[in-house]
C-alpha cells in the first residue's frame, strides 16, 4: 500500500503542467494552441518569452527530480526496495506524458527525464544532458538532441548503476521518449524539422 501511494503521488507531481503554469505567470497564450501544439518548454521559448521557457524547464525537470529523491528518502526511511524508485521514476514521467490535470495529453517528457535521471544519478543525469547539449550545438534541432540522448541514456544507465530495475526503469522512459517523437523522427527523415531558435 505504501509504494502505491508513493507511485500515485508521483504521477501526481508529474502531472503538473509548468508549461502552463509559466504561460499563466507570464500572460501568454495557452501552449497547446501555437507551434507544435506541445505543453514543453521548447513550444513556450516559441512565445518568444525565454523567462517562461526556462520556469517551464526548471518545473519540469525539477519534478521528475524532486520524485526521485522522495523515492530514495522514503525507500531508507521504511526499508522499502528498489521497486520503489524504478515505479516513481516511471510513474512520474508518465505523469507528464498523461496528465491527469489536461485530459491526459501532455508533454514529450525531456525536461521530466532529465530531472529523473539527475535524481537517480548526477553523473547519468549530467553525461544524458550534456549529450543533448553537443548535439543541439552541432546540429540546433532540438527533437535529434532529446532521440540521441535517449538512445544513449540506458547505456549510461547500465554503466552507471549497473543491472536491475531502475536500469530497466531508465530503458523504458527512453523508449517512452522516443515514441512521444515520432512526428519528429518523419519531419528529421523528411528534413522539414524545425530547428533551435526558428518558429514552428
Amino acid at each position: 500500500m505504501i509504494t502505491l501511494s508513493l507511485i500515485l503521488a508521483a504521477y501526481l507531481l508529474g502531472s503538473i503542467p509548468f508549461a502552463m503554469v509559466a504561460s499563466r505567470l507570464f500572460k501568454l497564450p495557452d501552449p497547446r494552441s501555437y507551434g507544435s501544439h506541445n505543453p514543453g518548454a521548447t513550444n513556450v521559448l516559441r512565445s518568444g518569452r525565454k523567462g517562461a521557457a526556462v520556469v517551464t524547464l526548471m518545473g519540469d525537470a525539477g519534478k521528475g527530480w524532486v520524485a526521485i529523491i522522495a523515492a530514495n528518502y522514503f525507500s531508507q526511511l521504511w526499508g522499502l526496495g528498489s521497486e520503489v524508485v524504478a515505479g516513481m521514476a516511471l510513474a512520474v514521467f508518465l505523469g507528464h506524458l498523461f496528465p491527469i490535470f489536461l485530459g491526459f495529453k501532455g508533454g514529450k517528457g525531456v525536461a521530466t527525464s532529465a530531472g529523473v535521471l539527475l535524481g537517480l544519478h548526477p553523473g547519468l543525469g549530467v553525461l544524458t544532458i550534456l549529450t543533448w547539449v553537443i548535439v543541439a550545438l552541432i546540429s540546433r534541432i532540438s527533437s535529434l538532441s532529446a532521440l540521441l540522448s535517449a538512445l544513449l541514456a540506458p547505456l549510461y544507465a547500465f554503466y552507471i548503476l549497473g543491472e536491475g530495475l531502475v536500469t530497466g526503469a531508465v530503458l523504458i522512459v527512453s523508449i517512452l521518449l522516443i515514441t512521444r517523437h515520432r512526428s519528429n523522427i518523419a519531419n528529421l527523415m523528411a528534413g522539414k524539422e524545425t530547428r533551435i531558435g526558428k518558429g514552428g
